[in-house]
């Protein structure tokens, strides 16, 4: 893969295509507060933007409410311009790929399979009743290809390394032809090769084919390295929205406050 410099990242357009306002779920025993306390936040088309807290801020719970996964009980979600509810959540889904935390795919089946499950929420049960449509096949063995995966294509995802796992979720999320791509600690349990490649594939793909990008990170270093802009997230509230630079001392205020 081509990597481009990081220090020039492309510039986002003004377009708002995740918007969320006023966002308020469940109450959470444990923590005595809503997971999400009041959440207002915007990605413009283009961007890529990490996602950051301490443990409990409510950074996984945002990313799985984008997609209708965490009940919210108060606010809105507008995606690409369409808010969010149980009429639109469908054709929602279809344009926001998902990169779970762990990859969340299938260790018994071929990585091209896990790939093609991508497809799943586009088809009707009688189109895969004889397998995948050739069309499909074609294309999740060009996306494996393109995301250096190709001598792998028919091997059980368990015999894969980790980085390799979370390439194939991630051909898995870009066969739906997402414009927006949510990642959910997409370096967990990597070590630095494997977390390396798989935020430059990320980044890659937010840099030429102009996917916006929202990944829930741990690593500072890393958002700084990739990211246009930081979220953080305190207590399920947004504490601070901006640029990179001076992540370290926005977290130090945070555990001294």
């Amino acid at each position: 893969m081509n990597i481009p410099s990081f220090q020039y990242p492309q510039n986002p357009t003004k377009e708002t295509v995740i918007e969320c306002l006023g966002l308020e779920s469940v109450y959470s025993q444990n923590l005595q507060r809503p997971i999400l306390n009041g959440i207002d936040c915007r990605v413009q088309r283009g961007e890529f933007v990490a996602l950051l807290g301490l443990n409990g801020a409510g950074k996984s719970s945002l990313l799985r409410s984008l997609i209708g996964l965490m009940p919210i009980t108060r606010g809105k979600i507008v995606i690409n311009g369409t808010p969010l509810s149980s009429h639109t959540l469908s054709p929602i889904r279809r344009q926001v790929g998902m990169l779970f935390q762990g990859g969340g795919l299938i260790p018994q089946l071929s990585v091209i399979d896990n790939v093609l499950c991508g497809k799943l929420g586009n088809l009707k049960p009688q189109h895969t009743l004889f397998g995948f449509p050739k069309q499909d096949r074609r294309q999740g063995i060009e996306l494996l290809e393109r995301l250096g995966l190709r001598e792998h294509v028919y091997q059980k995802v368990y015999q894969l390394s980790g980085g390799q796992q979370q390439r194939v979720a991630i051909a898995r999320a870009l066969i739906q032809s997402p414009s927006i791509l949510l990642a959910d600690e997409p370096t967990t349990g990597l070590d630095v090769v494997a977390s390396q490649q798989v935020m430059e594939t990320l980044a890659t793909l937010n840099y030429d084919k102009g996917i916006t990008i929202v990944a829930v990170l741990h690593d500072l270093g890393i958002a700084r390295q990739y990211a246009h802009r930081a979220i953080i997230l305190d207590a399920g509230k947004v504490v601070y929205d901006g640029e990179c630079d001076q992540l370290q001392d926005k977290f130090m205020q945070m555990v001294t406050n």
